[in-house]
């Protein structure tokens, strides 16, 4: 399997200073700062990223459950809200919620419910986002 990469760049404090974030793809770059995270400023942040990535996927992993047992969906579309809250002397991410939508044929809301519940907990990002193990490297230049 491909091995996927993103990359990071801060400048300064946390509170004056900026960012840009650049999937290894070169699909997106994007700009980032305290303003853009804790409050309403322009550019991105992690949080908007890991919603991106985790909607993505989940309906992903939907669409493919779906078509496997013979009910193809016409559409998935998914909303991830990712909460950062302040927690102690930091920040945690303590929510995700995901709102789906559907258009599959043949099936009733209690199949694609049952659909859904499994493509949360078996989607690659809702695996990673309960606890992977991370590996760290850290070099000072």
């Amino acid at each position: 399997m491909a091995i996927r990469s993103a990359s990071a760049e801060w400048e300064g404090d946390l509170a004056q200073g900026k960012g840009s974030m650049r999937l290894g793809s070169g699909a997106f770059t994007g700009s980032y700062s305290f303003s853009s995270r804790f409050e309403e400023g322009q550019g991105t942040n992690p949080e908007e990223l890991i919603g991106a990535a985790h909607a993505g996927c989940f309906s992903m992993a939907l669409a493919h459950a779906l078509s496997q047992s013979g009910h193809t969906p016409k559409r998935i579309a998914t909303t991830a809200k990712v909460r950062l809250e302040k927690v102690g002397e930091g920040f945690k991410i303590t929510r995700i919620e995901l709102d789906t939508e559907g258009d599959v044929p043949g099936i009733d809301a209690a199949t694609f419910q049952t659909f859904a519940d499994d493509a949360k907990r078996n989607c690659p990002v809702s695996q990673l986002l309960t606890g992977a193990e991370i590996e760290l490297r850290a070099k000072l230049v």
